[in-house]
């Protein structure tokens, strides 16, 4: 019975992380609906599951990009610090709601994630200049970033806003990370990947702490999909160097807008 679960959940962790390794961002939203699908969990169940691989896939990243100095550890404190403490609101919220309205909200949330990633993906590949700067600037002479209020702010909100959805629909909150780090900062992808990372393993292992005050974490499947994730993170961060960043994100905006459409047929019976 044991292996039944942990081998399926072992290789739904793999693909969570190369997909991770390769976006720095997609791979935490695929955990639950393919937890939901392979393994009939539901939102509540998959989002704590899903929380853990995602903190230890990350953690290893982040890891690595501190290492290599592009993780940019100050933006990724302040943003974390916001996301922990709005992560249990979500989590809240999430136990109150009926699990048709959660999986309705996380189609939503899957369809706003395709579109941006597509959008930003056409613009990369058609050569336009992202709209970034202010309000935060990178000092080249020192290699970090000029602290200004607007820039704290914008990156707090942030920070707060990845923390909710985190604690919501247990996704990690790297799909508003990394788009507000692109927005608000002029960093390099790498180093926005690293960041994005560091963000992610602090937020995740909150929700990982407080889902378990409620006591819905299973470990039989919990530990193989995060084992899965973190050999995945390894692979994806070695595939991403010979594939365009730009085709990735594309191929995860049909991606994740194929598992929407699937989990509305799905929720409505339409097959």
């Amino acid at each position: 019975m044991i292996l039944d679960v942990s081998l399926p959940g072992l290789f739904l962790g793999l693909a969570v992380g190369v997909v991770l390794g390769l976006t720095g961002a997609g791979g935490a939203i695929l955990s639950v609906p393919l937890l939901g699908f392979f393994l009939n969990l539901s939102v509540v169940q998959a989002a704590p599951i899903g929380l853990l691989a995602v903190s230890l896939s990350a953690g290893l990243g982040a890891y690595l990009g501190f290492r290599s100095r592009i993780l940019r550890y100050k933006a990724a404190m302040l943003m974390a610090s916001l996301g922990v403490m709005f992560s249990p609101l979500g989590i809240w919220i999430a136990h109150q709601l009926p699990n048709t309205l959660l999986v309705i909200i996380f189609c939503l949330v899957l369809l706003l994630v395709a579109r941006n990633m597509w959008l930003q993906a056409s613009k990369e590949l058609r050569g336009e200049p992202d709209e970034v700067g202010p309000p935060c600037l990178l000092d080249e002479t020192i290699g970090k970033l000029t602290w200004t209020l607007p820039c704290a702010r914008a990156l707090a909100a942030s920070g707060a806003l990845a923390g909710f959805f985190s604690g919501l629909l247990g996704v990690g909150g790297g799909f508003i990370v990394v788009p507000a780090l692109r927005r608000f900062t002029d960093l390099p992808m790498k180093s926005i990947v690293a960041t994005s990372l560091g963000v992610l393993t602090i937020v995740s292992l909150a929700g990982v702490a407080f889902s378990n005050i409620y006591g819905v974490m299973n470990w039989v499947i919990a530990i193989p999909f995060a084992l899965g994730s973190m050999i995945g993170l390894l692979i994806g961060r070695q595939l991403v160097k010979n594939i365009s960043g730009s085709q990735v994100q594309q191929a995860f905006a049909i991606l994740a807008l194929s598992i929407s459409v699937v989990m509305f047929a799905h929720l409505f019976h339409i097959f």
